[in-house]
């Protein structure tokens, strides 16, 4: 009764947090283009489900990944195995990242559009090995004391030292793929990891130690990426452009397009199960505490990452591209920003990463951080930056520019936003492109800079997943500053 009832609870509440969508939706549809969805019942059934995923998602969460993940960090520290935590770091780093669809899609796109120049699965790889590589770095840092702030201004100096140096062609891809390597599973997963290591050691600071992995694994890639692309446009060949991908059957084959989905679900979850399970039961030879409530809790959260996937499907990506292609059909400059804007906020107000995250971040710093007060100001940051970079395709200015004059404003910030701060601002721009953002906002740039004349697919199509992850972060660290400014502002602990 009590699980039955939490479940009741957070499907309330996602209802309550995918209005802003439904507004945005029938603001545009009534006042802008005066028209009705064709099927408004498939937009509420698709509504609904997507709401019963996060539900179904959140409370998987609690009772699996969270606990295990931090149980992990806490049996890993109590033995002094630094020698199987940092393989382990590695691991789950490397399984998050290379089944992510969203990486997979991304890297597709990139050989698409680069006429086979760029290689869709050393892509993956190149990916995929720095955000392991990072994990490690990660684990160092927490179990080391180090400060976050300085990995992450040394290491974004180098990210636009490159993006100064990098070919043109490949620098929105690359801040692209640091947007997309954290998802909706690996990112609860990894802040447990980040949040047990610094529970299990004395001294550490839940806020600032204990997150911070999420934004290092964001940064890194864009550096692996850079250096692929500019080895790939200064040594590499022509390349051979692959042939277009078919249509993916016929839509309304529900039968086919469930079985594949649910597979794409698996695939995702089945690496990081499978390096849990296996230092669990086999480098650490312990059995999983309360095994069944875990397999639950796995259980329902591939079932709900399906069913949110699958509510996405139905009613609000087909009219979310619909409303795009409205928009840059009527070339009303003012109405696509506003759109911009609007669709940034609502779609970050709905995202499970952030909800979760949101929560977690809460309970680590009573009476500083509200977790509905973060949420908004990360949406109103990720609104922004995709504002911004529908602004930069309309109008043409290169994105290095705009992209590194972003990152140079977070990097001040750095220096003046209070330090308990910067790894969860950094961390929460991360979270923001994930499952419900990504494919919208990845149709919308493309769209735009196929639309746009002058425009180059490659070079302009791609970066506004980048805006949506930076915006926020400078977003999160002024609403610090003006906390600390206005302490009265708090929100005091229960």
């Amino acid at each position: 009764m009590e699980h039955l009832n939490r479940f009741a609870g957070e499907f309330l509440k996602a209802l309550k947090n995918l209005l802003p969508i439904v507004l945005v939706v029938v603001l545009f549809q009534l006042l802008v283009f005066r028209s009705i969805p064709d099927d408004p019942l498939q937009l509420v059934a698709g509504l609904v489900i997507v709401a019963a995923g996060i539900a179904l998602f959140l409370h998987g969460l609690d009772l699996s990944i969270f606990p295990v993940g931090k149980n992990l960090a806490n049996q890993f520290v109590r033995r002094g195995a630094l020698g199987l935590l940092l393989p382990f770091g590695f691991a789950i780093g490397f399984a998050a990242s290379v089944a992510e669809p969203a990486v997979i899609a991304v890297a597709e796109q990139a050989q698409l559009v680069s006429q086979g120049r760029i290689s869709a699965l050393v892509l993956r790889f190149v990916i995929a090995v720095s955000v392991g590589l990072v994990m490690v770095l990660g684990v160092l840092r927490v179990l080391r004391g180090w400060a976050v702030y300085k990995l992450l201004i040394a290491g974004y100096v180098v990210v636009l030292l490159l993006t100064y140096a990098a070919p043109p062609e490949i620098i929105g891809i690359a801040y692209d793929s640091g947007g997309v390597t954290t998802n909706i599973v690996s990112v609860p997963l990894i802040a447990a990891i980040g949040l047990g290591l610094a529970n299990s050691i004395r001294g550490r600071s839940l806020l600032a130690d204990g997150f911070g992995l999420v934004a290092l694994c964001v940064m890194v890639p864009m550096i692996g990426v850079q250096l692929y692309g500019t080895w790939v446009y200064t040594f590499g060949g022509a390349g051979t452009a692959p042939s277009a991908a078919g249509s993916g059957g016929d839509p309304g084959d529900w039968v086919v397009g469930m079985i594949l989905g649910l597979a794409s679900m698996v695939r995702e979850v089945l690496p990081i199960v499978g390096v849990v399970l296996f230092f669990q039961y086999v480098a650490l030879r312990r059995r999983l505490a309360h095994p069944l409530r875990v397999v639950v809790g796995f259980v329902m959260v591939l079932v709900g990452l399906y069913a949110f996937v699958v509510g996405l499907k139905l009613g609000l990506f087909p009219l979310g591209t619909l409303m795009a292609e409205q928009l840059i059909e009527q070339g009303v400059p003012a109405l696509i920003l506003l759109f911009s804007l609007l669709i940034g906020f609502a779609v970050t107000m709905a995202e499970p990463a952030l909800l979760a995250i949101g929560e977690q971040a809460e309970d680590a710093s009573p009476g500083r951080i509200s977790a509905f007060a973060v949420r908004v100001i990360v949406a109103a940051g990720v609104a922004l930056g995709i504002a911004f970079g529908v602004f930069r395709i309309l109008t043409g200015g290169p994105f290095h520019y705009f992209i590194m004059a972003a990152y140079a404003v977070a990097i001040v910030l750095v220096f003046l936003a209070p330090k308990y701060i910067i790894a969860l601002a950094f961390d929460l721009g991360g979270v923001t492109t994930s499952e419900v953002t990504v494919p919208l906002v990845t149709a919308l740039g493309i769209g735009l800079a196929a639309a746009v004349d002058g425009r180059d697919v490659l070079i302009d199509g791609f970066g506004l997943i980048a805006f949506a992850s930076v915006f926020p972060v400078i977003a999160v660290m002024v609403y610090a500053m003006v906390m600390e400014k206005f302490p009265l502002l708090r929100r005091e602990p229960a």
